[in-house]
């Protein structure tokens, strides 16, 4: 028999989708990139801006809200000791070329709303929120504190939770909305390695090189140049006529021949879904260098491999199975050639062995290789008998009738950086996929997920504990 109180949530719910659909679309609407910082707004003005929002929406519930400074804000409401969270975030990463809709108009159709952040993850946010509204209408003397988090700078460093840590409680259970069906139990270790070598010289110096707009994201625009020598000019020129991807640009200016290439952004964590421009501008410099240079962009195209074996990361565990590279930025400084690498390692190693393995293989390069790390977020995992994982598998196959594993994601989530969490689904075939050009959510999803989110949310505030 179907508890009573979970169908008196689904009830509410259903009562209210209007009211939903609309909150989520103006949320949207705010263009909450990471941007200058301001008082009381560190991560920009439309962060700031959509923090306010939800708050003030909170407040009107009844809930009891808490502002971090503009780094993260919360909402609350009930009583105890136990404490049951879901974080969300409502900043997002840029938007990119190409869309059907403006990335920020959350316009409608055919059932979507399309919009940076729709699946990534302000849609889900809003669809927790309504479920903690639910149960704060339908059990309003429930006997355990339920809170909601709304983080400003989940895209570019954790800054968010790394502040709430700093004096906030850690929840007895709580869930991420930001990952895949039902939850991910483990997260792969996350990081950012700078690879540098000085600009190649001789027959084709490479003089400049531009692309990328964040780590996590596949490079999908990249301009480069080189300057060819007087003597290869010819062998250079009838090498560019004979190109055969259609994206790439090449025109010579003097003895410089400026380069363009366009791919396919992706998100970081699965490289292979994109096409990096980067990659692409390499890889013509290959195509194109006379043989007493080609040696030199040979190792700058492997290092672009996807598996991390052109830097000697390449590797695999049981758990988590291949680790991902992604080559997300790259720029010329100080006379180097820098080349920002966003890496999704095993959940068994450590980023010590990560790094190790990388500076071994540099070594045996041509050119001189040099490797810093910018940041390096552990790996995360739950056991399969956890009760939280547990938990949220057997709400989702009772909402859906779906028995389906958890999964492991090479994605990174707050519950790497908030103790007892996991991560949990947020859409479902045919949403949009995060940083992606048209990135949408379904309306039904929408609503689906509200509904899953308030059993779990009631099923984690009520069941027993060990």
């Amino acid at each position: 028999m179907a508890d009573p109180v979970v169908a008196a949530l689904h009830q509410w719910l259903e009562a209210h989708e209007a009211e939903l659909v609309e909150d989520t679309r103006t949320v949207l609407r705010f263009a909450s990139i990471e941007s200058e910082a301001l008082p009381n707004a560190p991560y920009g003005a439309e962060n700031r801006a959509a923090l306010d929002f939800v708050l003030d929406k909170a407040q009107q519930w009844g809930m009891k809200t808490t502002d971090l400074e503009g780094h993260l804000g919360y909402a609350e409401f009930g009583t105890g000791d136990r404490l049951v969270m879901s974080l969300g975030h409502l900043d997002v990463v840029p938007v990119g070329p190409g869309w059907k809709y403006p990335p920020f108009g959350a316009e409608i159709d055919n059932g979507y709303i399309y919009s940076r952040g729709a699946t990534d993850d302000k849609g889900p946010t809003m669809a927790a929120f309504y479920a903690m509204r639910a149960i704060k209408e339908v059990v309003p003397d429930i006997a355990c504190r339920l809170r909601i988090a709304f983080g400003c700078d989940e895209e570019s460093g954790f800054g968010c939770v790394a502040r709430y840590m700093e004096t906030e409680e850690a929840p007895t259970f709580g869930v991420a909305p930001d990952s895949g069906w039902p939850l991910y139990h483990a997260e792969k270790g996350i990081a950012d390695f700078v690879v540098s070598r000085s600009l190649p010289k001789g027959d084709m110096e490479l003089v400049s090189m531009e692309g990328g707009q964040r780590p996590n994201i596949v490079i999908d625009s990249c301009k480069a140049t080189v300057k060819v020598a007087a003597s290869v000019r010819a062998e250079v020129e009838e090498k560019v006529r004979g190109k055969w991807d259609a994206n790439v640009e090449a025109h010579f200016e003097g003895d410089l021949l400026h380069i363009t290439t366009r791919g396919k952004a992706a998100h970081g964590s699965t490289p292979f879904m994109g096409d990096n421009a980067a990659t692409r501008a390499f890889r013509f410099m290959v195509e194109i260098a006379p043989f007493t240079v080609r040696e030199a962009y040979e190792e700058l195209l492997l290092s672009c491999h996807s598996s991390g074996a052109g830097i000697g990361i390449a590797g695999q565990d049981e758990v988590s199975k291949d680790l991902t590279s992604n080559l997300g930025i790259v720029w010329v400084e100080g006379g180097r050639l820098q080349m920002l690498f966003n890496i999704r390692y095993c959940v068994t190693w450590t980023g010590e062995h990560l790094l190790s393995l990388c500076q071994n293989y540099l070594k045996t390069l041509h050119g001189d290789f040099e490797v810093r790390v910018d940041r390096d977020s552990k790996p995360l995992y739950f056991p399969l008998e956890h009760p939280l994982v547990k938990a949220v598998c057997e709400v989702y196959t009772a909402e859906t009738g779906d028995v389906r594993a958890p999964g492991v994601m090479g994605g990174g989530t707050y519950a790497r950086a908030i103790p007892n969490c996991v991560s949990i689904g947020t859409s479902w075939d045919g949403d949009g996929l995060a940083h992606e050009t048209d990135e949408r959510v379904a309306i039904t999803s929408l609503h689906r997920a509200a509904k899953i989110y308030a059993h779990l949310f009631y099923r984690l505030a009520t069941m027993p504990t060990e």
